[in-house]
């Protein structure tokens, strides 16, 4: 699973797609004057809400606590724009990135919340809140 897709590089034209939507906040991880880290925030204002979507970790940079990093800085961008309610949905076979959400501070929403946002998806997401209240969330 990359970013909930399968297929591997995602072209250019479909990245800058994902930025068009007005509620869409892209944020790149540099390290050394490289980009290793992608990830957006999307802003629900009707629903005083932030979902953090569309992570991505160059796979050459993975297993080195970038993932955190970025979800991190992600929470703090959305905590800092006036949000409390942060979440993100991981497909449920992407063991990698749970752990790594999980390690950033994101726990389980309730079961009964994650069953109705599930019936309109295409799978059974694990949907994750943030923890705004710790440091540097």
């Amino acid at each position: 699973m990359w970013c909930g897709r399968k297929e591997f590089p995602v072209d250019i034209q479909t990245i800058a797609d994902w930025q068009r939507d007005d509620d869409v906040r892209a944020q790149v991880l540099v390290e050394e004057e490289k980009a290793v880290g992608y990830g957006e925030l999307w802003f629900d204002a009707e629903e005083d809400e932030v979902e953090l979507a569309r992570i991505i970790v160059a796979p050459d940079q993975r297993g080195k606590g970038l993932g955190r990093v970025l979800v991190r800085g992600l929470l703090a961008q959305a905590v800092g724009a006036g949000f409390s309610d942060v979440f993100m949905r991981v497909h449920p076979d992407n063991e990698k990135a749970l752990r790594c959400y999980r390690g950033a501070g994101f726990m389980p929403v309730d079961a009964g919340l994650a069953e109705n946002w599930n019936a309109a998806q295409p799978v059974n997401y694990v949907w994750l809140q943030g923890d705004t209240e710790a440091p540097g969330g």
